[in-house]
C-alpha cells in the first residue's frame, strides 16, 4: 500500500506542471495587460518596461513560465500582481470557505441520494423508482444558477429565514448555497446508487442471508450496501473533489468568498500568478482525493488491497 501512494504521489509532479504550462499560456494569449492597468494613466513606455523588469513580468512567455516554474518546483507559488500579496496566503484564506461548501453540498447529496438510490432499487419498477430517477434528473438537470436564485427568492427575500449573500452568519448562510450545489450532485449520486445495488441484490449471497431469517433491512444495510459502495466512492471521490475546486456559479450566486470566485477574480484581472496557483492548488485537492478514494476501497473489498499489496 505505502509503495502505490508514493506512486500516485509522484505522478503528480508532472500532471501539475502540465497543468500550470496550460493555464499560463492560455492566460498569455487571453486580451488585456495587467501592468498597462496598474501603470499610472500618464506612464510612458519606459516606465511601463522598467514595471514589467521589477515584477518580472518581462521577456517572452517562455522566459516568464520557466522563472515562474523554477518558484512552483520551490513550492512557490509567486506573488499575486493585482493583489500584492503571496498566492499561497490569499488561496488559503479562502481555502477554509470553499471546504465549508464542499463538504455541505456532500452531505446534502448524500442525505438525499442514498436513501433516494435504495428505495429506487428495492422497489424496481414500481411507482417509488419512477419518482427516484424523475428526482434524480431533475438534480442533473436544473442549471444552479436558477435553482439558487428561487432559493434566494423563496427563502431570503420572501421568508427571510437565510440569508441571500456572505458567509458573516455561519451555519445559516451555508444553508442555501450547499443545497443549491448538494441537489445537482444528488441526482448523479442517486442514479450511481441506484444501478450499482440493483447489481448488488441480484447476488446469491443476499438470497442465502433471506433464507437464513436475517431481516430485509440488515440485508440491504450490511450486506448489500456494503458491496455497491465503491461506484459510489468513486462518483463521490470525483464529485467531492470538483466541490474543493471552487464550485464557481454557486459562489457567484451568493457571494460566497471562497476560492471558486477568487479563481474568476484572478483571469478577470489578468493575474497569471494568482490564476495559475488557484488551478495548480485545484489540481492538487482533486489528485488527492481520488487518491484517498483508491485507499478506501481497500478497507472496502479485501481483494483490492491485496492488488495494491503487489
Amino acid at each position: 500500500m505505502g509503495r502505490y501512494v508514493i506512486k500516485r504521489l509522484l505522478m503528480m509532479i508532472p500532471v501539475l506542471i502540465c497543468v500550470s504550462f496550460v493555464v499560463y499560456f492560455l492566460m498569455d494569449l487571453a486580451p488585456g495587460d495587467i501592468i498597462a492597468s496598474m501603470a499610472p494613466p500618464d506612464a510612458t513606455p519606459e516606465q511601463i518596461e522598467l514595471m514589467r523588469e521589477e515584477l518580472g513580468m518581462n521577456g517572452t512567455v517562455f522566459h516568464r513560465y520557466f522563472r515562474y516554474l523554477k518558484g512552483l518546483l520551490r513550492l512557490d507559488l509567486g506573488q499575486s500582481l493585482s493583489q500584492k500579496r503571496p498566492v499561497a496566503d490569499i488561496f488559503f484564506e479562502r481555502l477554509p470557505r470553499t471546504m465549508e461548501l464542499a463538504f455541505g453540498s456532500i452531505f446534502v447529496a448524500l442525505l438525499i441520494a442514498i436513501p433516494l438510490g435504495i428505495a429506487a432499487a428495492t422497489h424496481h419498477r414500481t411507482w417509488l423508482d419512477g419518482v427516484s430517477m424523475t428526482t434524480s434528473m431533475i438534480g442533473v438537470s436544473m442549471p444552479n444558477f436558477w435553482f439558487g436564485l428561487l432559493l434566494i427568492i423563496a427563502f431570503s427575500l420572501h421568508h427571510k429565514w437565510f440569508p441571500s449573500y456572505g458567509a458573516d452568519l455561519g451555519l445559516k448562510s451555508l444553508v442555501l448555497p450547499a443545497i443549491t450545489l448538494g441537489t445537482e450532485q444528488a441526482g448523479t449520486l442517486t442514479r450511481i446508487t441506484r444501478s450499482s445495488m440493483l447489481e448488488v441484490i441480484r447476488q446469491d449471497y443476499l438470497r442465502t442471508a433471506r433464507a437464513k431469517g436475517v431481516s430485509e433491512k440488515m440485508v440491504i444495510r450490511k450486506h448489500a450496501l456494503k458491496n455497491a459502495l465503491i461506484p459510489i466512492l468513486t462518483v463521490l471521490g470525483s464529485t467531492l473533489g470538483n466541490a474543493f475546486g471552487g464550485a464557481v456559479t454557486t459562489e457567484a450566486i451568493f457571494a460566497w468568498p471562497g476560492v471558486g470566485r477568487l479563481t474568476v477574480m484572478a483571469v478577470n484581472s489578468r493575474d497569471p500568478n494568482l490564476a495559475c496557483g488557484c488551478i495548480i492548488m485545484f489540481s492538487l485537492l482533486l489528485n488527492v482525493t481520488l487518491l484517498v478514494v483508491d485507499i478506501a476501497y481497500a478497507y472496502v473489498d479485501p481483494r483490492i488491497k491485496a492488488h495494491y499489496a503487489k
